[in-house]
């Protein structure tokens, strides 16, 4: 049986067009594609987004800057020297992009002016850190993204 130009046409287009609807189906189900959100509630974060930014200011205005510096045992968030420690509440959050499962937070205890993420906690690559803070009735944010 002999194909004409015609025929061969109209096959090629449904061969096509089966192939790109089946690579949608399979993109869609899969495993290893996933669609998740950054984070579980995300619209909720986003209501929160505006203390957020003046948590931020308040650190800029006041002149309260965080040093996040990397050592041998691990991550070392340093609060500034005018700061009486022990009146500091909050939490750190980190924040893996890459991976949904090795984000944490640690809620600020604080028994001299640091406080030190183990190593053992950290693995190599990228972390995104924000440390959300209360002092003395204000509120501070320390955002930063390192590469550890």
């Amino acid at each position: 049986m002999k194909i004409n130009w015609g025929t061969g046409i109209v096959i090629a287009f449904i061969t096509f067009i089966s192939f790109i609807l089946v690579f949608v189906v399979l993109m869609s189900i899969g495993n290893r594609s996933n669609h998740d959100l950054v984070i579980e509630e995300y619209y909720k974060a986003e209501l929160g987004y505006q203390k957020e930014i003046d948590a931020e200011n308040n650190a800029n205005e006041n002149l309260v800057k965080l040093q996040v510096k990397k050592t041998a045992e691990g991550l070392k968030v340093e609060f500034p020297e005018k700061v009486d420690f022990k009146k500091v509440k909050g939490k750190i959050s980190l924040y893996r992009p890459s991976n949904k499962h090795l984000d944490f937070d640690l809620v600020l205890n604080l028994s001299n002016a640091h406080l030190l993420i183990p190593d053992k906690r950290l693995l190599d690559g990228r972390w995104d850190i924000k440390v959300f803070w209360e002092y003395e009735g204000q509120e501070y944010l320390h955002k930063e993204s390192i590469t550890y």
